[in-house]
């Protein structure tokens, strides 16, 4: 995990956002009482607009979620973010917008003072499904199975990566192998 200058990793947990970055993204909250909020929210380029408002407008999404997260008077709410780590994209336009909103995430990560950690896809999907090439229908079941109702495979994503956070801040993941 990549701590910011003047983070604090010890900090009680106020909340973790896990993210499956894209022109869909998906993203699913966990708060301090232990409750999980889930969605997606799209980011696709509208009519007349520049190649940047995208990002400016997820800028924005982040700036708002993290309003609602941080207690009275605090800075910030959140101790942690969590992103589904791809490292290869079928398309040269997808790699292009997943480079664009990792960028974004991670400067505005900085910016906040919020440690922040890309998780291999593979990862991801071995411990939510048992198997690290699981395709999109899998993972959906798979989480639907821990009783989230999720409407597409983003939302799915971002709550297996929830899921595997929250495992290793137990100390635990699915085989019993600790990450650091």
């Amino acid at each position: 995990m990549h701590h910011p200058q003047d983070s604090r990793p010890n900090a009680t947990p106020q909340a973790v956002l896990a993210l499956d970055l894209g022109t869909t993204t998906g993203w699913a909250l966990s708060l301090p009482d232990r409750s999980v909020t889930h969605g997606y929210v799209s980011f696709k380029p509208q009519r007349f607009e520049g190649g940047g408002m995208r990002y400016l407008r997820f800028r924005r999404w982040l700036d708002e979620l993290l309003a609602t997260t941080a207690p009275r008077g605090a800075a910030s709410g959140l101790d942690a973010v969590y992103f589904e780590e791809v490292r290869r994209h079928l398309g040269v336009d997808a790699a292009h917008a997943y480079g664009g909103f990792l960028a974004t995430l991670t400067s505005w990560c900085e910016h906040q003072k919020i440690p922040y950690q890309g998780v291999p896809v593979g990862t991801i999907k071995r411990h939510v499904t048992g198997k690290g090439n699981a395709g999109k229908s899998e993972m959906v079941s798979a989480v639907r199975a821990r009783g989230y109702l999720v409407a597409d495979d983003n939302e799915a994503d971002a709550l297996a990566v929830l899921d595997w956070a929250l495992a290793q801040s137990a100390g635990r993941t699915a085989g019993g192998a600790r990450h650091g």
